[in-house]
């Protein structure tokens, strides 16, 4: 049988002969012996994609606002390489706040770059969920198909069947246990993990993976991702480390002059750019996740940008090639399966520093008197809101837990393999009495999500962590401003 394949494959035309000698025999039976649609018959080389079930992908960009401009580059770069890969339009659905491309900040009206020398990445993708549409909520619809949960948007969900295969794709803020979403509240780990196990639960999907751009993001599945849902995922960082904005103004490479924001971020550039350079349907998702954690470790310079790259999930997944997920683009057939092509460091930023890094180049740019002062004013209320987040978390440590272990305790991480907090609505509630007596935590505050995991770990009562938040900001911030009231509550 081997050898008989081996005959066909290298002599087509005879094949070719064979199949149409075949179908003479079989007079007018062609409607239901179409063996070249129906799989039957086909080269050896080929595969039959009906087998593999629909293709379906969901992109989202978890931030606003043009410092964030990076976000919704890589959820637009993302969906151009799936396009060229071959998924259909109404198997993508896109989350994007959308205002970036038509800012008055952006010198290039209607274009969005992800690269230096990049091509435009925003002709095209579709607005499916844009502006006060961009929620958890509806996520979590989509997700889930249930159109009828939706408000806002294209309607589109993922109305996928048991043999189709689901990529998620998230860039964004994150911090512990939570990613960011432009519309409040934030999407918490384990809301997110309850509608994974419902998908899975439906019987909706053959398998699914997940990549995920944010600080903390290990902190999203660790301890509670199970293995047994057919999903698999990588983020950008561990538990309680950063994730990077790379080609910004004034580091190497350089965004073009013009440009005053972070063009992508480090592990997200580092997928798609890989992606891009190799024949997926010879590259595995376990060589682009080697590749990956090489190039967003910086080349293990952690010290200087760059972070450790986690999986989490169905690790049996890996072994699959990335076409079944990303499509086949087929101008790709000669790259090469795998390859470490970018082997210099890159010049990085925190994500939570990215927004001031961007403050300061329009302020530098800026030749207008008034308006320099308007954005150095706006840079010196973040600051110190900033500074007011960190101290009021000390403060409520120090009320609760003494002045010798507060600092400890509220930082303390947990041993790898366990979640960051044992009862997830206990967390949102202390979330949401430190932002009624404290202001919104803005993304900056996300970074302190383990102080009110640790909180809750501590078994503080619901009155004595109210006390101590009145305590620490009573008279301390500007209730006006930053309070949740015109912020919105995080939880």
């Amino acid at each position: 049988m081997a050898k008989q394949g081996y005959v066909f494959h290298n002599n087509p035309a005879l094949l070719f002969l064979l199949l149409l000698l075949f179908e003479a025999a079989n007079g007018g039976r062609a409607t239901r012996l179409n063996h070249w649609e129906s799989g039957i018959i086909r080269l050896p080389s080929e595969k039959d994609d009906q087998q593999l079930g629909t293709r379906w992908a969901v992109l989202v960009a978890g931030s606003s606002g043009y410092g964030n401009y990076r976000h919704q580059a890589d959820v637009c770069h993302a969906y151009q390489l799936l396009r060229k890969g071959g998924l259909k339009e109404e198997n993508i659905i896109v989350f994007l706040y959308d205002d970036i491309a038509m800012n008055e900040l952006n010198p290039r009206p209607g274009i969005i770059i992800n690269h230096p020398q990049g091509d435009d990445v925003y002709a095209g993708v579709p607005k499916d969920y844009t502006g006060e549409h961009v929620t958890a909520a509806n996520l979590y619809a989509v997700l889930l198909g249930n159109r009828s949960a939706l408000s806002g948007g294209s309607g589109k969900v993922v109305d996928s069947k048991t043999n189709d295969r689901i990529f998620l794709y998230y860039s964004d803020h994150g911090g512990p246990g939570v990613l960011g979403m432009p519309n409040l509240p934030f999407l918490y780990a384990m809301d997110f993990l309850d509608v994974l196990k419902k998908k899975h639960a439906a019987g909706s999907y053959r398998e699914m993976v997940i990549y995920v751009e944010a600080c903390e993001s290990g902190s999203i599945f660790e301890g509670i991702m199970p293995e047994d849902l057919n999903i698999y995922v990588t983020t950008a960082s561990n538990a309680q480390e950063s994730s990077w904005g790379t080609y910004c103004p004034g580091m190497e490479p350089s965004p073009p002059p013009e440009f005053i924001t972070c063009l992508g971020d480090l592990y997200s550039v580092a997928w798609m750019e890989d992606s891009e350079t190799h024949n997926l349907k010879r590259e595995t998702i376990e060589q682009q996740y080697k590749t990956v954690r090489e190039r967003t470790s910086n080349f293990n310079s952690y010290t200087s940008g760059g972070s450790h790259v986690m999986e989490y999930g169905s690790t049996s997944i890996k072994a699959e090639k990335l076409y079944l997920y990303q499509g086949f683009d087929p101008a790709s057939v000669n790259f090469p399966p795998n390859e470490l092509s970018h082997d210099t460091q890159m010049e990085a930023i925190n994500q939570r520093d990215a927004d001031i890094l961007f403050l300061w180049h329009m302020y530098k740019n800026s030749e207008d008197g008034s308006k320099k002062k308007e954005i150095l004013k706006q840079i010196s209320e973040t600051m110190r809101h900033r500074i007011h987040l960190d101290g009021s978390i000390d403060l409520i440590g120090t009320v609760l837990y003494g002045p010798a272990k507060g600092s400890v305790i509220l930082n303390t991480i947990r041993e790898p393999g366990l979640p960051l907090v044992d009862d997830w609505q206990c967390l949102k509630s202390m979330v949401r009495l430190f932002e009624t007596h404290c202001g919104s935590l803005t993304q900056y505050g996300m970074k302190h999500m383990r102080a009110f995991a640790n909180i809750c770990n501590s078994d503080v009562s619901q009155s004595a962590m109210e006390e101590a938040c009145v305590a620490a900001c009573s008279s301390s911030h500007d209730p006006t401003q930053w309070h949740p009231s015109n912020n919105g509550y995080s939880a």
